[in-house]
């Protein structure tokens, strides 16, 4: 029979209860170690936030029915035409009423919001060619998949809100 005094002056492996607490706290400092990094990522490259005051938004949320009502009621037909160019996109907006009639004198433009960072958004200002006709090119736009936002104002009212996916490729 062989005792364990025997097999450590052999040179075989001891465990130790040293060696077991040692293993543990290295081991739960390691997890913990790298749940810290990976909280501190997450927290500081998306903070999370996409309205800065929710109550308010919810207080403006009844405006938004009523302005969503009133633009079903125009029966308007806008469309878009989104093309790649060498250096962007280029935007070509048509909109008409419902007896297909060009509407002119709108302050329109398009939006490009990125699903990732509103850093990354290009917000284009469109300029009015023939009546009911809106052109207008965003610069250094990268492939992928958007959100294309169309607003059309007169004045402080806004007439008219889309808002589509387009891949751009």
């Amino acid at each position: 029979m062989t005792t364990v005094e025997n097999m450590s002056k052999d040179g075989g492996f001891r465990v130790t209860g040293r060696l077991v607490l040692f293993s543990l706290i290295g081991f739960f400092g390691l997890i913990t170690v790298a749940n810290i990094i990976m909280i501190w990522l997450a927290v500081s490259t998306n903070t999370g936030v996409v309205e800065a005051s929710s109550y308010r938004a919810g207080n403006a949320y009844q405006a938004e029915l009523d302005a969503a009502q009133a633009q079903a009621e125009r029966n308007w037909a806008v469309s878009a035409d989104v093309a790649r160019t060498a250096d962007g996109v280029a935007f070509d907006i048509s909109v008409r009423d419902g007896d297909g009639a060009p509407v002119g004198g709108l302050e329109v433009s398009a939006t490009l919001a990125s699903h990732v960072s509103q850093a990354d958004d290009r917000r284009v200002t469109l300029a009015e060619g023939e009546i009911g006709r809106y052109r207008g090119a965003a610069e250094a736009v990268v492939s992928g998949n958007w959100l294309l936002i169309i607003d059309a104002m007169r004045g402080d009212d806004r007439l008219y809100r889309s808002e589509n996916r387009v891949m751009l490729k």
